[in-house]
């Protein structure tokens, strides 16, 4: 398996391709679990950072070089809009969040396949139009990565991961996040508007996830189509729990489950893709377990 992923770079290009959404989605999981919020919600809030992705780049009629970016706002902003509302409920009613958030995933799926069913979809399918914005691909710059669908929106979760490794530990805000996670009592001692803090930590998650969207969307497939994620939210969670919600620790993890993912297809020819998955399992319990033994 590992000889078939790394004796080219189009497998290498695919293994990143497919860690790029667990880089977002993980990041969004684990700074909510810094700050000692259970978000389960990665998937719906994917989808629907995803749908306005879409939507911002086939509707609006605009140049590429401002209609892309656009795009990328959009779907931090769609993702971050489903993540702040079960931040508000929790920070205004003490809501608990494994609730709001799960349900709030069947309530994104049922909404952007009700959406693709009839309404913005291409007639006789579930997807939309192609955006009229793109993220290239890195095989337009290096033609060894023909056939990879790896895109520059690997680059900018490399981005992220430096940048919220900076947030978290250098300031003042990724302080008060950190606290909250260890304890609310000394949050609020420490002069922490928690309510104010719940609730933007909530969109910052949820924005994370949203991203997702521009890998497929953007710099992948083109448009948004039902199912697309992959069970990308869902994972992220074991991808945060496995990078002990640190940002290079979920970049790293996202490349093992890249690595997985990817190698899973080259051996379903001779292994079912289910052990691919027990596989996974093993490694998640197999940390969980020494992490605890360690701090013993």
């Amino acid at each position: 398996m590992f000889k078939n992923i790394f004796s080219n770079l189009y497998g290498i290009g695919q293994v990143l391709f497919k860690a790029t959404p667990l880089i977002f989605a993980g990041l969004g999981v684990a700074i909510a679990f810094k700050g000692g919020i259970f978000n389960i919600g990665g998937e719906g809030q994917i989808y629907m950072g995803a749908l306005l992705t879409a939507i911002t780049g086939i509707y609006l009629k605009l140049p590429a070089y401002i209609l892309l970016p656009l795009s990328i706002i959009a779907g931090f902003i769609g993702g971050g809009i489903w993540g702040l509302i079960p931040g508000y409920f929790k920070a205004k009613y003490n809501a608990h969040e494994v609730i709001t958030t799960i349900m709030l995933n069947f309530i994104a799926i049922a909404i952007t396949n009700y959406l693709t069913s009839g309404i913005i979809n291409v007639p006789e399918t579930v997807r939309t139009k192609e955006v009229s914005c793109f993220i290239p691909r890195i095989e337009d710059f290096f033609p060894q990565f023909k056939g990879s669908a790896l895109n520059l929106s690997f680059f900018i979760a490399i981005l992220l991961v430096i940048y919220f490794t900076y947030y978290l530990y250098r300031t003042k805000s990724g302080f008060e996040l950190r606290v909250l996670g260890e304890s609310i009592d000394c949050a609020e001692y420490s002069g922490v508007n928690i309510k104010k803090k719940i609730i933007s930590t909530m969109f910052l998650s949820g924005g994370l996830c949203g991203l997702v969207g521009i890998n497929f969307v953007l710099g992948y497939k083109h448009y948004f189509e039902q199912g697309f994620s992959g069970g990308a939210g869902f994972m992220a969670i074991a991808v945060a729990l496995l990078g002990n919600n640190t940002p290079f620790g979920v970049f790293f993890a996202s490349l093992l489950f890249g690595i997985l993912s990817f190698g899973g297809l080259i051996i379903n020819a001779y292994v079912p893709k289910e052990l691919v998955d027990i596989l996974q399992a093993v490694i998640i319990l197999s940390v969980i377990s020494f992490r605890e033994v360690f701090k013993r």
